[in-house]
Order: C-alpha cells, then structure tokens, then sequence
C-alpha cells in the first residue's frame, strides 16, 4: 500500500532563504501524525507544496501515490486543508459555502453529509448565517468543514485551534479523533505541544528547513534523561547557580530540569541559604514540551 503522504528530498527557497532542505519522511495511512516547529521551520511550506499552493525547487511529494505536481488533481482531491488564515467568502451563508465548497469536487447532492459535519462542528445553528457575521470561532469551524466537505482520506490541519475557545477545541479532537479511527490520515501543525503529545502516534520536528527529529512519540518523551520539578517559592528569583536549570517560570512558579533526584537536595539547601520558601513542590516527568525545547537547543 503506498503511503498516505511521501516527501523525498525536497527542497524550497524563497529568495535568500532556504525553506525546505531536503526534506524526506512518509506517512502510513490511517496515521496521526504530528509536525512541529518554530516559527519560520517549513512547516507552512511543505503544506503548501503537498496542496499545490507552491511548486518544489527540488525533490517530489505525493498524496495517496499521486504526484502532487504531475497529477495534481487526484492528489488535490485526496487532500483536505484547513488553513492557519481566516479565509471565507463574505457572500455566502454557513450551508451555501460548503455547497460551493462540494462543487469544486463535482459533488452534488451532498447535504446529507454536509448537515453530518455541521452537527459534529455545531454548526447548525448557524447554518443560513452570513460568514462575514460568524464569530472567529464560528469561521474556524466552517475552515474544518470546507476541508472534510469531500471526504478526503488525507487531512491536514494547520494550527486549527490558533486562538479558539475550549469547547471548540474538544469538539474538534472529538470529531477529527474520529476521522482517524474511521481510516482517514491526519497530519497536524500545532503549537500547543500537549494536542501533539495526547493525539499524535509519530511527530516529526523541522527546524531550519530540515527535519531534526523523526520518531515515535512514546520514544520521543523517552529522549531526556532529565527530571523535572515545579516549585512555588515566594521570591521573584532563583539562586544564581540554578538560573540555567529553568525550563519556564510564571508568576512565582519555577519549572526547573535535574539529571538525578539527589540534586534536589543542593537545590533546597541553596534556596534555604537565600532565605526562599518553598511554598509548594511537585515533581514530574518531562512532557513533550521538554523533549522539543531540547531538541531544538541541540539541534
């Protein structure tokens, strides 16, 4: 069976920029697979060459065995987008746009599985409403919507819940969570590392244009062999010594890496010597946050 997505040397440059590197990785179908980075990584781009939006400069991709370049129409229908952009049609209501939507793909009569999208989206309240009147949550769910309109059996999600609410986030992984049980191959950009962690089986991490992590999640956590503890002090700082030890701080709260419990030890010794409460003490296990904060420093 060929893969759901192959990429294979591929390479893009804007200008003086060197996008994609000679980026090779392949996902089995019916996977859910993670892809992450920061900003600038090539994440947005090798999406845009698997959707036709940008031709490589190297390398191939394929969708569903279709070269997205040569047979751009097969792998196109194969492949359902949603954008990190708000983009809509301010003409339209909520049904009329996924009617639109199905055209593009010579589907008629297709409202049955419209009203299905739009009653696991909740949607249908909203379904005769002009777009241009939806909330920002309200367009994000009809971005799902438009990209699901075909029944693709390759899904890829951009940053889909970039600044939506909570319930829109649980109903989206609930349905999508679904798809993927259903068969379909879901391919997710993400910056909420714990999305990733709880839904993704692979992830790989770009940085640079280059893939610098590629591998199962459970081996991915399993790549540090520090620990982590998170402290509530009632000082605004740390002991000097343990500054380089911070992974995050917020509002009291210190979040700091150690390779064996016994230096914990130094570091209550240290924070008594300074004269610093502990207010509150949880150890933890390195999340996937850890791991990719580590693997980019390394790479």
């Amino acid at each position: 069976m060929s893969p759901a997505i192959r990429v294979a040397r591929l390479a893009k440059r804007y200008g003086g920029t060197q996008a994609l590197d000679g980026v090779s990785l392949e996902i089995a179908p019916g996977e859910f697979f993670g892809l992450l980075g920061p900003n600038g990584a090539g994440k947005t781009t090798l999406i845009s060459i698997l959707a036709g939006l940008a031709r490589p400069d190297a390398g191939e991709a394929f969708v569903m065995g279709h070269d997205v370049v040569r047979n751009y129409r097969e792998a196109r229908r194969a492949l359902g987008v949603v954008p990190q952009e708000l983009v809509y049609d301010p003409f339209f209501n909520v049904r009329e746009t996924l009617r639109i939507q199905s055209g593009y793909f010579g589907l008629k009569h297709n409202d049955d599985w419209i009203d299905e999208i739009m009653h696991h989206l909740d949607l249908v309240p909203h379904a005769n409403k002009n777009t241009q009147a939806l909330s920002g949550g309200m367009k994000r769910r009809l971005l799902v919507a438009q990209a699901l309109v075909h029944k693709p059996p390759v899904i890829v999600l951009d940053e889909p819940t970039a600044g939506v609410d909570v319930d829109l986030r649980r109903s989206l992984w609930a349905f999508v969570s679904r798809l993927n049980r259903e068969g379909h191959t879901i391919l997710l950009t993400t910056h909420y590392l714990e999305e990733a962690e709880a839904l993704c089986g692979r992830i790989a991490m770009l940085k640079a244009g280059r893939i610098v992590a590629l591998d199962a999640t459970r081996n991915l956590l399993r790549h540090t062999n520090e620990h982590c503890a998170s402290l509530r002090l009632d000082a605004d700082t740390l002991p000097a010594e343990w500054q380089a030890r911070v992974q995050r701080e917020a509002g009291g709260n210190w979040r700091l890496s150690f390779s064996e419990y016994s230096e914990l030890e130094a570091l209550l010794a240290a924070l008594r010597g300074a004269g610093v409460k502990v207010l509150e003490m949880q150890l933890l296990e390195p999340d996937l946050e850890d791991v990719f904060t580590d693997i980019m420093k390394r790479a």
